[in-house]
């Protein structure tokens, strides 16, 4: 990933990320320094909290990324995905209904999530989620998108 510009973030954009995290995830970073990178080859631009690749811009919606997700345990926007679909959701498959053990009820269609397994709860993916959390668990259908995940450029990406 080719690396356009960095700056660090000014403080209302801090405020903006953490607001935004604690409104959909529950979770927000305590850190010293954010640095934003514009990657001039990627759709997002990633988020450096005290030098760690932990949060990104989604359609300029702030959102942690798979390796934030897991250093920060959300208890909100979680779509939990059984043992079966952990390789698929990995290698950047959509989520579909029958793998879904759980989702947060309180998800509305288009809202992001984070794709955790259900064994340990680590994050595997982050998606925008295509139909209402209550209406997730079923026997067909897509209902996440997945938008990064565990192995991709924006996982890999070393400052």
């Amino acid at each position: 990933m080719k690396v356009s510009s960095r700056h660090h973030l000014r403080s209302d954009e801090v405020r903006r990320l953490n607001e935004n995290l604690e409104s959909t995830l529950g979770v927000s970073f305590d850190a010293d320094a954010y640095e934003l990178v514009e990657l001039a080859d990627s759709e997002f631009d990633l988020i450096l909290v005290d030098g760690e690749p932990l949060a990104c811009y989604i359609d300029d919606e702030p959102f942690v990324t798979v390796r934030g997700a897991n250093e920060t345990d959300p208890g909100e926007g979680i779509v939990t995905v059984d043992a079966g679909a952990i390789s698929f959701v990995s290698d950047g498959a959509d989520v579909m209904r029958p793998g879904i053990t759980e989702a947060d009820p309180s998800i509305a269609a288009g809202d992001l999530v984070v794709i955790v397994e259900e064994t340990h709860g680590k994050a595997l993916a982050v998606g925008r989620a295509l139909v209402d959390g209550d209406d997730m668990a079923g026997d067909s259908g897509k209902v996440v998108e997945s938008i990064h995940h565990v192995g991709d450029d924006l996982y890999d990406f070393v400052p």
